[in-house]
């Protein structure tokens, strides 16, 4: 380990290797500290993302895929559901072989990468910020001219910067899922199911890997009061839907489902990933924001030292180009995901109702919207403040 590099990522995730990695093809000094023994475990993630949108930004290896989808069924309280085709192929990842995946091809670019290697603190008060990282048992600081923050929902980075990071309760959301073996999938279709019996302000989830194996879960909104914690409220789902699954790992952790941060860089600083509350809304999904956000991030970055200028003016590049490419539209999301929570079961039970009477053909996403709209007219409001944000 160096005493200094052009930049410093923290965090190993999608997000910190893709920005490692573009920052390292500028030709400058990159290096990254992944807390964990392993980049890639524990996969805190449901796994799914859209196969031809990932491909616009990196190439996704074929040993990356776990299993491809090409339809969502959207269960209602009561049982009913809802089928709907995607627009485009969807794919359940490796999460493990991606992210370690991502890091190796990091490597390959020139990146110096760490594992065990735990950021305890920066300092950005003096004239280059100072990374104190705990590394083989040992203390040692590390010179950047530029950090990238992408050290997960959990950021402590950003803070150290000065920027406001607390997110309100009713935006992170507390999931918990299980890897669960000997169950019946449908291999082509991930399947939601909405119920405040499993998942209050959130749904449960059903992602097939492979044959009758898939990533069970669920996410419960943190400002719904809750009768039970949410591996309890898995457990019960878990064992009226798959009574004899099998359970190959469990994990829990907070998922944003926020507006990004209002602040996304400092002088010497760029925030990447779940550390900027960049998923999407309405799903929580992030790996695609991730990816998006760690490129332009490590693009941005790169372009920064090669010009010698590690100020916020020329920083604030990457968050324009955020806004431009994602985040004005994750911005929509957030006013859509307001509007979902505020559906009860009742509501949710009237929709599928009305839905049931459609042809498949008929039935997308916008048609679910609409139907909503006319069941409860009092989510009118909701609606005009989506579709007034488009204009």
């Amino acid at each position: 380990m160096q005493s200094e590099y052009d930049i410093v990522v923290v965090g190993g995730g999608p997000a910190g290797s893709v920005a490692a990695r573009f920052a390292s093809q500028m030709n400058v000094s990159v290096a990254l500290f992944e807390k964990d023994g392993e980049i890639g475990i524990p996969v805190r993630c449901a796994e799914a993302t859209s196969d031809m949108d990932l491909a616009r930004l990196i190439e996704v290896k074929r040993e990356w895929i776990a299993n491809y989808i090409t339809k969502a069924r959207l269960f209602a309280p009561s049982g009913d559901f809802v089928e709907i085709h995607l627009p485009s192929r969807g794919i359940i990842l490796h999460r493990r072989l991606f992210d370690s995946g991502l890091a190796e091809e990091a490597a390959k670019q020139g990146v110096a990468v760490f594992t065990k290697a735990f950021v305890s603190h920066v300092e950005f008060n003096s004239d280059l910020p100072v990374v104190t990282v705990n590394y083989c048992g040992e203390s040692r600081q590390v010179r950047a001219k530029i950090v990238i923050a992408a050290d997960g929902v959990e950021s402590r980075v950003g803070r150290w910067a000065g920027i406001r990071t607390q997110t309100a309760l009713k935006d992170i959301e507390s999931c918990a899922q299980s890897l669960l073996g000997n169950i019946e999938v449908q291999l082509e279709s991930i399947d939601f199911y909405f119920s405040s019996r499993w998942a209050p302000g959130g749904y449960a989830w059903v992602f097939p890997k492979g044959e009758r194996v898939a990533n069970v879960g669920l996410g419960v909104n943190c400002a719904k009061p809750l009768a039970k914690p949410p591996v309890a409220l898995l457990n019960d789902f878990i064992e009226y839907q798959f009574p004899q699954g099998a359970r190959l790992s469990t994990v829990a952790g907070g998922v944003p489902v926020a507006q990004a941060l209002k602040q996304l860089v400092a002088d010497n600083l760029l925030i990447v990933g779940d550390a900027a509350r960049q998923a999407n809304p309405v799903t929580g999904g992030g790996i695609l924001a991730a990816v998006t956000a760690g490129k332009i991030a490590g693009q941005v970055a790169g372009e920064a030292i090669r010009c010698g200028n590690y100020q916020r003016n020329f920083l604030k590049k990457y968050q324009q180009e955020w806004i431009r490419t994602v985040g004005k539209d994750y911005a929509r999301f957030y006013l859509l995901k307001e509007w979902m929570t505020s559906l009860t079961d009742q509501d949710l039970n009237d929709i599928a109702n009305s839905l049931k009477k459609l042809s498949l053909e008929e039935i997308n996403l916008l048609t679910v919207f609409r139907v909503a709209l006319v069941n409860h007219p009092r989510l009118l409001f909701h609606a005009l403040k989506l579709f007034a944000s488009y204009s």
